[in-house]
């Protein structure tokens, strides 16, 4: 594409739009870059949902022609190319997108920057930036691969979601282990075989250590899968969310001690593992090198292990992609970010249990990468009489 304006006045808020087909883990990753963007910056962020009417958005991107006229009224979108009614940074997900993306330049008169992320599957030069994750394998002037997604989790979000259950989760014994349950995908499924597993696995190392549950499930959750699970566990301490009332993920993110988390989903691992905290995989049906690849590199940073059925604790740096491709956006449009302002703060919200103290010399003697607790053995099993 060619290239953005002159950057904006630095006095003048950033307008920003976060345009999506309104999809929950679509417009969550749209919506958590504009925000992260208005930590660096001042920025007026507007959320766009598009929509198509009738099958139009089933059409390839080059088929349709006039996106324009096929937009429901409920989009938002200017009829007018005035460039006052277009913004400063268009960030885009998803494939009911593409058609507007690929014109939003145009349409602005060359005002909009315009952001793609994920892997649009056209020829990336048809945006002015695109940030796909990096097990996607893209690479060009214009592409900026990151781990994983864009997200809306922040230390101080964590901090405010975590009061509004405070007197819920507050008497739960530790430790506190979060499970995030995904479903059905292109690569990956549940079944009621693999649901009971992964239910086993979970129950046997709580009863032993006297921990508590904190349990979520996703929009694709098999039915079956959420019933036999929620029936397996439901006796342990703890909270399982069946989707109604208010929504306590990012509470259960900030209570954990421990987090698991279903392998179909990139964005709650990516959340899971920007908190710094120990991020089980959970095997399920199917397989996805693509997948593999992400978990991989989840793994080389320290984030992330394949569960084992046990729980043990290790230190790693927080994965904090959301603000480092923020600050690539903002460096592309010739936007300053004060250093003080670009500073990521340590995204450990609940109380961490008070460490041991260390013996004599034991300070020169520290690897730089702290070792792993030693998992606690099962107990006994009494013989029958």
């Amino acid at each position: 594409m060619t290239k953005a304006q002159p950057s904006p006045s630095k006095t003048t808020p950033l307008k920003v739009w976060a345009v999506s087909d309104g999809r929950a883990g679509i417009e969550a990753q749209v919506v958590g870059l504009s925000e992260a963007l208005s930590r660096l910056v001042p920025c007026e962020v507007t959320v766009k949902r598009v929509g198509w009417q009738g099958n139009i958005g089933r059409l390839p991107w080059w088929l349709n022609l006039l996106p324009k006229r096929w937009l429901t009224p409920e989009s938002g979108l200017p009829a007018s190319r005035n460039p006052d009614d277009w913004p400063d940074l268009w960030i885009a997900a998803g494939r009911a997108t593409l058609p507007l993306s690929i014109r939003a330049k145009r349409w602005s008169g060359g005002k909009s920057f315009v952001v793609q992320i994920q892997d649009p599957r056209v020829p990336p030069h048809m945006f002015d930036l695109v940030i796909p994750p990096k097990h996607d394998r893209m690479s060009g002037d214009n592409i900026f691969p990151i781990t994983g997604s864009p997200h809306r989790v922040t230390p101080e979000r964590l901090a405010a979601e975590y009061e509004a259950f405070k007197e819920l989760i507050d008497p739960l014994p530790r430790p506190r282990v979060a499970v995030l349950v995904g479903g059905k995908s292109k690569a990956f499924d549940l079944s009621s075989e693999r649901a009971a597993q992964i239910a086993h696995a979970i129950q046997i190392p709580l009863e032993q250590d006297g921990g508590s549950l904190l349990m979520t499930f996703s929009r694709r959750t098999p039915e079956t899968a959420r019933a036999l699970m929620t029936a397996r566990l439901r006796h342990l301490p703890g909270m399982v969310w069946n989707g109604e009332g208010p929504n306590p993920y990012f509470a259960f993110l900030a209570a954990a001690d421990y987090i698991l988390v279903t392998e179909d989903s990139t964005n709650m691992a990516t959340e899971a593992a920007s908190t710094g905290k120990p991020v089980f995989v959970l095997k399920m049906d199917g397989s996805s090198l693509k997948f593999r690849m992400f978990h991989e590199e989840l793994e080389r940073q320290g984030a992330a292990r394949p569960y084992g059925g046990a729980f043990h604790g290790w230190t790693y740096d927080p994965v904090n992609e959301t603000d480092r491709a923020a600050r690539e956006v903002l460096a592309r449009i010739g936007v300053e970010v004060p250093q003080a302002a670009a500073e990521v703060e340590p995204a450990v919200v609940a109380k961490p249990k008070p460490k041991p103290k260390a013996r004599p010399g034991a300070e020169a003697k520290a690897p730089t990468e702290a070792a792993a607790p030693k998992v606690r053995k099962p107990r006994a099993a009494k013989p029958k009489s």
